[in-house]
């Protein structure tokens, strides 16, 4: 049992808080493609969009709507994640599978990542990350074709605890759904299932301090190691599972962080003392919805938030599945008791 806490505690350093030099991964245009880990239902709509968030960023994103909804209003929906990865992989499964449902969907790419503009490249930050929903809420408000007063928001992985913070602070967002969640402040600056000590945690904070040294001194930032990359076959089972989808066709995409790249070496910095979950408590009287696999590794983090926002909330554990499963297995993702739950949260 220690050596796979230790195995996942040296996964989370190269996850956010490693240190290699890599001049690589330093921005270059991204390449535009067509590349889906889906397909598109044929009763559903596509167009790219794209918006800027308060920071001035121009978020990328996908627009998918209901090809029968006619001139009516829609409710309106906003979903990003997981965490490194990009619109066009589990993010646009879950819009393509809500827009046939009935609703308007705005899939897109975090700032810093993907098609979305950003200097540099693969950065987050649980402050313009969470920002990020907003001004997707911003892009659904203006729609024509979108009932303004009937949006919500839904956040998968390390966008689930992004999702839950937007909606604390945004009392526009009228319901929050929460998928196979993370919270990053909390994994990055305690480690998985908080075993992180203070000792260690101050040396992580003296590297980055002198990470940051180093990316003065060149002009440049400094990259980690590239995340799932090959496997040695001693890792924990949840970093088999992660490379399962990242690194193969199920779902590979050449601009995710998670497929390709690797964040920037001091990216964990913003994380570390910035719990996103603090306010959890003021999304009430609007309802909460979490999801979880039963075998998830992550399964802690929905179970926290649940405990600790107020009613009206519901968590719902999916049967066998593990966090990658409700990626992109729609046989078990519970997408009817989504499409419920919006329903009745969005009238």
């Amino acid at each position: 049992m220690k050596n796979t806490v230790m195995t996942a505690l040296a996964f989370l350093m190269i996850f956010s808080q490693a240190f290699a030099q890599n001049k690589n991964q330093d921005s270059k245009p991204m390449e535009t493609t067509e590349h889906y880990t889906f397909k598109l239902s044929d009763k559903v709509s596509r167009q790219k969009v794209s918006f800027k968030n308060r920071y001035g960023i121009t978020l990328s994103g996908d627009l998918y709507l209901p090809k029968n909804a006619g001139n009516r209003k829609l409710a309106g929906l906003a979903i990003g994640g997981p965490f490194g990865a990009v619109k066009e992989q589990s993010s646009g499964l879950y819009a393509n599978q809500m827009a046939e449902r009935g609703f308007a969907v705005v899939a897109f790419d975090p700032s810093y990542t993907g098609e979305s503009s950003g200097e540099p490249r693969n950065v987050a930050s649980p402050d313009i990350n969470t920002e990020d929903f907003s001004a997707a809420v911003d892009f659904l408000g203006l729609q024509k074709n979108v009932d303004r007063k009937k949006i919500g928001i839904i956040g998968i992985c390390g966008f689930g605890g992004f999702a839950l913070n937007a909606t604390a602070a945004d009392k526009r967002i009228k319901a929050v759904i929460a998928s196979t969640m993370y919270d990053m402040t909390r994994v990055m600056s305690k480690g998985y299932n908080d075993v992180v000590t203070l000792e260690e945690r101050t040396k992580t904070l003296e590297k980055l301090g002198e990470q940051r040294w180093k990316d003065a001194e060149t002009g440049t930032f400094a990259y980690g190691a590239k995340l799932n990359d090959d496997l040695k076959g001693n890792e924990p089972q949840f970093i088999k599972e992660y490379f399962d989808y990242y690194r193969t066709p199920r779902g590979y995409h050449e601009r995710s962080v998670n497929s390709t790249g690797a964040w920037t070496a001091t990216n964990a910095l913003s994380f570390m003392n910035m719990p996103i979950l603090s306010y959890i408590k003021e999304i009430s009287p609007r309802p909460v919805l979490i999801i979880a696999g039963e075998k998830a590794h992550s399964r802690y983090f929905s179970e926290t938030a649940f405990q600790n926002a107020n009613e009206p909330k519901e968590l719902v554990i999916v049967p066998n599945a593990v966090h990658v499963d409700l990626y992109d297995k729609v046989a078990i993702i519970p997408f009817d008791k989504m499409e419920e739950f919006l329903l009745k949260s969005l009238k």
